[in-house]
């Protein structure tokens, strides 16, 4: 029997995945507009290995693969380096915008001048969100690797009266920590400084790193599956001061704080459903699993799914290997990049 529909997920996931069945189009797009970067981070994992060419996502290949999905619902313009770097930004956002696309990007916040937020303004931008992972300007130079903290802060407060002058209410502008043990005490003030800056969402983000680690990218700084009490009271201080402060706390996967830092389940890979509903493309072109896979297995070549310059989008979505991928993840010997998926890090 055919499956044509998702009104029961799991039994669709099951049978695509049993029956090697044609899967329904991705709904989601990650496009990775540019594997450049201004920073060196200590969580990233090209601050320390060359993981593709240094480029930018030509408009060619952009539309290429944009025009080959019509029905997307959702566009992520990120992957390992910075959108903002990229000409071409606002072009993108607006072409997207004009096929009723909902479009976001992460985003170092470093390029924020006002020129530049008056286009991602215009361009129909839906929403910013802003990597900070700090409350303070030293011990964000130790995450960040630059001392641009207070830059940061300036130009997003700027963006924010901005919006409220001109009666803008978009893009929606979070604040995204990610959960260290060297700085999950400073969530509360994080918070705080959320709320002065007029941002009213903010992230804490689980961090993901390989079986080897990297930077500040590895096990003895996770907070999962071993978060201190005084780790958690920081966590319930920084909630209850968002509720005060009007300024609203979520994890990444939009789950609790404290419940994205505890195991869900035996195979919690098996909950993913990523490669049945998102495609993410490098910024040459090549086809990965998702957006944590750089960051949880080295190697890109063994986790490949397609080259979005010599394939469509219908051949690499339900080619062989797609299907080997999303059969693997099924089973309890997942692919790779999945094999601690909801231990390590965030479905």
């Amino acid at each position: 029997m055919s499956v044509t529909t998702l009104a029961d997920p799991t039994r669709y996931f099951e049978q695509i995945a049993r029956t090697q069945e044609r899967a329904a189009p991705p709904v989601c797009l990650y496009l990775e507009v540019t594997n450049r970067c201004n920073l060196l981070c200590e969580t990233c994992p090209r601050t320390f290995e060359a993981l593709e060419p240094p480029a930018d996502m030509s408009w060619a290949l952009f539309t290429r693969i944009v025009d080959q999905a019509p029905g997307v619902k959702r566009a992520v313009l990120h992957g390992v380096g910075e959108p903002m770097l990229v000409p071409e930004l606002p072009r993108m956002i607006r072409y997207l915008k004009d096929r009723g696309v909902y479009v976001l990007f992460n985003t170092n916040g470093t390029l924020l001048r006002e020129k530049r937020f008056r286009e991602l303004i215009n361009a129909g931008l839906d929403e910013l969100r802003v990597s900070l992972d700090a409350a303070d300007a030293a011990s964000y130079a130790q995450v960040r690797g630059r001392p641009f903290f207070d830059r940061i802060v300036r130009d997003v407060r700027h963006m924010r009266a901005f919006q409220d002058e001109a009666g803008v209410s978009h893009p929606r502008i979070s604040l995204w920590l990610t959960g260290l043990k060297e700085t999950i005490q400073q969530l509360p003030d994080f918070v705080r400084l959320a709320a002065s800056m007029n941002v009213h969402e903010v992230h804490l983000q689980r961090l993901v790193f390989d079986e080897t680690g990297f930077g500040m990218a590895r096990a003895e700084s996770s907070l999962f599956e071993q978060t201190a009490a005084e780790e958690q009271a920081a966590i319930e201080a920084a909630q209850a001061i968002g509720a005060t402060l009007g300024v609203t706390i979520d994890a990444s996967g939009a789950t609790e704080p404290g419940l994205s830092l505890k195991q869900q389940g035996e195979n919690p890979w098996s909950g993913c459903r990523r490669p049945w509903s998102l495609m993410y493309f490098t910024a040459h072109g090549r086809a990965l699993p998702c957006c944590i896979a750089p960051f949880s297995a080295r190697g890109y070549e063994t986790y490949t799914l397609g080259d979005a310059k010599t394939q469509t989008l219908d051949e690499m979505w339900n080619g062989p290997a797609y299907r080997d991928f999303r059969a693997a993840l099924m089973s309890e010997a997942p692919p790779k990049p999945c094999q601690n998926c909801g231990l390590r890090w965030s479905l």
